[in-house]
């Protein structure tokens, strides 16, 4: 094998591992050698490439800095493109130059060129980039319903965990089609695969429109204009899977789809609400794999870390997690809950819905149509012996009363409120008609969150702002702690890993409210929140916006990041 030997020639190949190579590659006779390398681990792409490229006399290309003409993307049939893995890059004076990851299929290019009536020149590229490529251009199922079907078998990485019934109905029949699963897979599939939160479908006049919610910020998918056709079917389909009446297209309906994808399993909660144009879809995944609840995630500078660790070690009171939709709340108190559970300690959750099942803890659904609600199930569950409680939400006076008695009684109570910041929720508490002094005596500490894009670790750089204007005037002038003036900040500059936003992942952002001698006299006075927000900063409180500054000069995320989340908290 000529390009064994090339390897072994450039030093990319030991003999011993020539040799194994060359005994897997003749076991494989029916797929292209450098795949089978590929696969089982004999060689890297950036060294593969180069001498495959030397082999066929063929240029090698980046296709992470690649623009795509697109007038080369004009007449090009998808079918073969999406399943031969080609790429079209540019096009002139009836020339196409296409990026192809298997030179030995001569086929496939013959075929481009017949049905193009261009002449075609391949450049060998990455099999990875091309299908990103083919993504980013054609859109997902891209490859257009005949080809879904032709690869559904391979494509179907999605296992549902609960049966789905459908009718004989004309509709239900229709989203039952491979094609229509096939496709609906493929989004479900990619939306896992880029870490989205959510999913968005959405009907407008000119067609059907699918954004992913990815680290907090929406991100459109591009769909070739087939797909809108079936999007009457992509919608029954997922009904059918969320175990809703597809018939009905007038009312909002909320389901649930149990799930695997890819081996790992993920809980979707599915939201249908009619709109002008048809039914939007709205879909929260909740990625059972990836989670991991511990403190050590959460985000939490030396400081406040030692400070909340302190809190949730006390044997009664209420710790406070406040916050709008989406900032991370359930994370922190999951893993609260995971820091003090043990073998002698007796955790039970109220939670509206149960979001993640954890080991070791006993939680309980509400279900406020039978009367299983917030407050109905804290007075039950207090008979049940509880060490820990956690709340979902403090919602109203009954259920806020309820989680003082259970604190009164020497129960440690979790729960959360929608603040926007730490001091407002002891006037949120007293508002619901709270007594003051049961709030000043219970309450240990509130905490403020919010969840911050984190700089992608592949292409952080360094970068020092020369305009005034580029640092906001609260800005600290020296490190945390120190006297010691800070020099650089840093940023992400964009790469394929974070598809070019300069950012990866998320964390939160702070702001820890301790209660003291002080802080309960002023909530027994009943002040307003500013009065406790000034006497909470004297005591060593930092704001959301500061802490947030702290975490720009340690390289976590960017001021821009920062002024966006904490925007009108100028302190």
């Amino acid at each position: 094998m000529q390009l064994i030997d090339t390897l072994a020639d450039r030093g990319v190949l030991s003999e011993a591992e020539r040799a194994r190579a060359l005994e897997a590659v003749v076991a494989a006779a029916d797929r292209a050698p450098h795949f089978t390398l590929l696969e089982k681990g004999f060689v890297k792409e950036d060294a593969l490439f180069p001498a495959l490229a030397d082999e066929f006399g063929l240029q090698f290309v980046d296709l992470t800095e690649a623009t795509v003409d697109p007038q080369a993307l004009v007449g090009i049939p998808q079918k073969l493109v999406h399943k031969k893995n080609l790429m079209p890059l540019a096009r002139s004076n009836g020339t196409l130059v296409v990026a192809t990851a298997d030179p030995f299929d001569s086929y496939a290019i013959d075929e481009l060129q017949t049905i193009t009536g261009l002449q075609i020149h391949p450049v060998l590229g990455s099999p990875k980039e091309i299908a990103r490529l083919l993504k980013t251009h054609f859109g997902i199922g891209g490859d257009n319903v005949a080809a879904i079907m032709a690869t559904a078998k391979q494509d179907d990485d999605i296992e549902l965990l609960e049966n789905i019934e459908a009718d004989d109905s004309e509709a239900a029949k229709q989203a039952q089609e491979a094609t229509v699963v096939g496709l609906v897979n493929k989004i479900l599939i990619e939306a896992a695969a880029e870490r989205a939160s959510d999913i968005h479908i959405e009907h407008e006049e000119s067609g059907i429109k699918i954004r992913y919610r990815i680290d907090g910020l929406l991100q459109e998918q591009r769909l070739p204009q087939e797909i809108n056709r079936l999007q009457a079917a992509i919608v029954s389909r997922l009904k059918i899977m969320a175990r809703l009446n597809i018939a009905e297209k007038r009312l909002p309906q909320d389901g649930r789809i149990k799930m695997k994808v890819q081996g790992r399993e993920v809980d979707v909660r599915v939201s249908i609400i009619p709109m002008v144009h048809g039914e939007g879809i709205c879909m929260r995944l909740l990625d059972k794999g990836r989670m991991v609840f511990s403190l050590k995630n959460i985000g939490f500078l030396p400081d406040y870390d030692k400070k909340f660790r302190q809190m949730i070690d006390r044997p009664h009171g209420i710790v406070i997690v406040t916050g709008p939709t989406g900032s991370g709340k359930s994370t922190t108190l999951y893993s609260a809950l995971n820091e003090v559970k043990d073998e002698t300690t007796k955790i039970i959750t109220v939670e509206d819905p149960v979001e993640y099942q954890q080991p070791g803890i006993c939680q309980i659904q509400t279900h406020s149509k039978i009367g299983l609600t917030f407050a109905s199930a804290l007075r039950s569950i207090l008979r049940h012996d509880p060490d820990v409680i956690l709340i979902g939400e403090m919602r109203d006076l009954e259920t806020s009363e309820a989680a003082i008695q259970a604190s009164l009684t020497g129960h440690l109570v979790f729960s959360t409120l929608h603040t926007n910041d730490a001091p407002s929720a002891f006037t949120r508490l007293i508002d619901m008609k709270v007594e003051p002094f049961l709030v000043a005596s219970t309450v240990e500490g509130v905490l403020a969150q919010r969840l911050v894009r984190t700089i992608c670790p592949d292409c952080k750089a360094p970068f020092k702002p020369e305009a005034a204007d580029e640092v906001p005037i609260d800005f600290p002038k020296s490190k945390p702690g120190t006297d010691e003036p800070w020099d650089v900040l840093y940023k992400g500059t964009g790469c394929r890993t974070c598809r070019n936003t300069g950012y990866r992942g998320r964390t939160g952002i702070h702001e820890l409210l301790v209660n003291t001698d002080i802080v309960r006299d002023l909530v027994v006075q009943r002040v307003n929140a500013a009065v406790i927000r000034m006497e909470a900063l004297k005591q060593g409180m930092r704001t959301l916006r500061q802490d947030g500054f702290y975490k720009c000069l340690n390289g976590t995320t960017t001021l821009d990041e920062v002024g966006r989340t904490t925007a009108g908290d100028l302190s």
